[in-house]
């Protein structure tokens, strides 16, 4: 981490992220750092694998994160002669990183994107899915509903760090221009925390003065589900995005401009 984000002037924009619990924070501080803001860490998950990895014998081959893709490389896995699908180009990245041809990604980067590209391609055909133990109902159930045999291996579970909270004490007395959230995990966790500390209302109103980025409209909808209003969806759907797009909305609010609304369409 560099010393950056020490230097930030006081009139920054004060910004939490979420990042998970290990260098993808640090990274996260830096670039908000570079931006001009005063970043807040305050990782909202941590990563445990489970030592799974992907069946060998689908047809089929959906992954679902680089955390994924990166926790199966390492364990030696390949996707041999199956039709290996990405759930988005940061997915689709690490699988080429780790040596392996990717042979689709859908128009749209969701579940529901998912099932759109492999309906009239998977009737009689196993489809393995492998992700963390907190991916959506919607891709197993459409991709039955579409005639497919479909198994599922948990990877990594998604957890919350003990010390995990001070976004949601910050937010509670105000002192939040921005949120970024990166997935309806961390927007839960997030409130989670504040309820544990009984600051939840405190919290979402506190967020809901600062400016709201979500990566994906996934968790833009889990995030206005929850009482909590988004004003930023990045066009390119990765943190760096999401970042850019906060900073500047943050920054056009202090000076009285309207904030940055777009659309995005892989939820990271």
């Amino acid at each position: 981490m560099s010393d950056d984000a020490d230097r930030a002037s006081d009139d920054a924009p004060r910004v939490a992220i979420f990042r998970p619990d290990d260098e993808r924070i640090d990274e996260a501080v830096d670039l908000l750092a570079s931006l001009g803001a005063r970043p807040v860490p305050d990782p909202m998950l941590a990563v445990e694998p489970t030592g799974a990895v992907p069946a060998e014998d689908a047809a089929f081959v959906v992954l679902t994160s680089k955390t994924g893709v990166e926790l199966a490389a390492s364990a030696g896995w390949s996707p041999g002669d199956a039709t290996l699908v990405a759930i988005g180009p940061s997915t689709a990245a690490a699988a080429r990183d780790a040596g392996w041809a990717v042979d689709l990604v859908p128009e749209e980067y969701t579940s529901a994107g998912l099932v759109a590209a492999l309906r009239d391609r998977v009737d009689g055909e196993r489809v393995e899915v492998a992700r963390s133990d907190h991916g959506s109902d919607v891709l197993l159930a459409g991709l039955r509903e579409a005639g497919a045999t479909v198994t599922e291996t948990v990877l990594y579970r998604l957890t919350r760090p003990s010390e995990a909270g001070e976004s949601a004490e910050l937010a509670a007395v105000g002192d939040l221009d921005a949120l970024a959230f990166t997935s309806s995990l961390t927007v839960e966790h997030f409130l989670a925390v504040a309820d544990e500390r009984g600051i939840r209302e405190a919290a979402v109103a506190g967020a809901n003065d600062a400016v709201v980025g979500a990566i994906g409209p996934p968790t833009a909808e889990t995030a206005a589900d929850l009482g909590i209003d988004v004003d930023v969806i990045p066009d390119a759907a990765d943190f760096g995005a999401l970042a850019e797009d906060v900073v500047e909305a943050a920054e056009g609010r202090s000076n009285g401009t309207d904030a940055i609304e777009s659309e995005t369409v892989e939820d990271a």
